[in-house]
């Protein structure tokens, strides 16, 4: 089973001055719908995406100019240092998320794991989040460190998260949240985003199609246009804006190379399934010919279940 994580790191006052973020994401828009591995499906010309944008900054060979001001940014460092008792870490991401007139929460979840050899470049997301969950490749897991930072407070917006492991009652921060960080494993404690205002008209849909950024010769404005329509139009400021930064973890240069000469290949991941397949007595085994067959899935998933955080709430993507 999997082993959660301490409880994060408050960080205040991370920034002496937020304007030079606020140039970062002027420079860098337009920020688009959440989706990728997560909403893989979503029909382009059709308005079912929340007005959840997002961007990468840094990941893997992508460094846009300015990042370093999140990348590197030393206290988030030591706090990730402090958190994990480690010397050695390593930033690898940097990605953003603009929201407004969210009516529900985001989902209940932990972060995606990455394993030595394997993440999702060469390995799907279902299978990455079952070895975590089985508990077999603790041996190959990389340790990330996450920094959460929210550059305002607006109506609603706060993160709910259980610091005690999912079967204990959640905490929450929410008001003052401006200018503050949370520095700890969001892969090993489970995490939502609560609702976002506005509020008077619902969650507000929009296609994937959809962009947000600054309105040219405004004070400020930032405006959702959606195929060629704005939908949606408000400041910056009433925008929940938050980056997220995440690092590798080791405790040493020792244990980072020993680690990185340590590379899981699928073949070896299939194998340590079927071991422990037999000695649960299972009907059937890993077959890699089928890693993409729903019926395996659905097979796996159910022998080696996630964990339901108790008093989640219910998410805008989930089923109406």
């Amino acid at each position: 089973m999997i082993r959660y994580s301490n409880p994060p790191i408050l960080l205040r006052d991370v920034f002496e001055d937020t304007s030079e973020v606020v140039r970062l994401l002027e420079r860098n828009a337009p920020y688009t719908p959440l989706g990728g591995w997560y909403r893989p499906d979503a029909e382009l010309d059709q308005a079912t995406s929340p007005m959840w944008f997002q961007n990468d900054w840094v990941h893997a060979d992508l460094r846009i100019e300015g990042s370093e001001l999140f990348l590197f940014h030393e206290r988030v460092t030591q706090a990730a240092r402090d958190f994990y008792d480690a010397k050695v870490i390593v930033p690898h991401s940097v990605y953003v998320n603009l929201m407004a007139a969210l009516e529900r929460c985001g989902p209940a979840h932990t972060d995606n794991p990455r394993f030595q050899g394997r993440d999702r470049s060469n390995t799907p997301m279902w299978l990455l989040r079952t070895m975590l969950w089985s508990g077999l490749f603790d041996r190959y897991a990389i340790s990330q460190a996450t920094s959460i930072w929210w550059m305002n407070d607006v109506e609603g917006g706060g993160l709910t998260y259980w610091a005690d492991g999912p079967d204990a009652p959640p905490h929450e921060h929410i008001g003052d949240m401006a200018n503050t960080a949370l520095v700890g494993d969001n892969h090993g404690m489970f995490h939502q985003v609560g609702p976002v205002g506005p509020f008077d008209q619902g969650t507000r849909l929009v296609t994937p199609r959809a962009e947000l950024a600054p309105v040219a010769d405004s004070d400020g404005e930032w405006a959702v246009t959606d195929r060629g329509e704005v939908r949606y139009q408000a400041p910056l400021d009433q925008y929940r804006v938050s980056v997220l930064w995440k690092a590798d973890v080791y405790r040493d240069e020792a244990e980072q190379l020993q680690q990185l000469a340590d590379v899981l290949s699928l073949a070896e991941v299939a194998n340590v399934f079927d071991r422990d397949l037999a000695e649960r007595g299972a009907d059937f085994r890993f077959d890699l010919d089928r890693v993409e067959d729903p019926g395996l899935i659905a097979d796996v998933t159910a022998v080696y279940p996630e964990a339901v955080p108790v008093g989640k709430a219910r998410s805008i993507f989930d089923a109406a």
